[in-house]
């Protein structure tokens, strides 16, 4: 497996990245002050599209999070579900993963 401090240290670096984009996205959605109707209008499908990326953003945070726990267990690398090794390239594309590409495939 690839060094586990080099794969902690790329989620720790995007743990920081999302929790920072969330304060963003809080400071925009908090920033409106505008009475105009019109205006309001647009504002509010931007905020949607802005609570979906926070949504999104939130969901990436538990997935990192949950990473770090097993690599702090000792987990890290086998699958959830069935305890089989996670391939190198599918933890290099997607490092958070808990499944193997065989389970992961039966939860979509």
């Amino acid at each position: 497996m690839a060094d586990i401090s080099k794969r902690r240290a790329a989620l720790n670096d995007r743990l920081k990245d999302l929790e920072a984009r969330l304060l963003q996205i809080d400071e925009e959605l908090d920033s409106h002050t505008t009475k105009d109707w019109e205006e309001l209008a647009v504002e509010r499908e931007e905020d949607e599209v802005l609570e979906g990326m926070g949504l999104s953003a939130q969901a990436e945070i538990r997935m990192i999070k949950a990473a770090l726990h097993r690599m702090d267990e000792g987990e890290y690398g086998y699958c959830v579900e069935c305890g089989d090794k996670i391939s190198e390239e599918r933890l290099d594309i997607l490092p958070y993963t808990p499944f193997c590409a065989k389970c992961a495939a039966k939860h979509t």
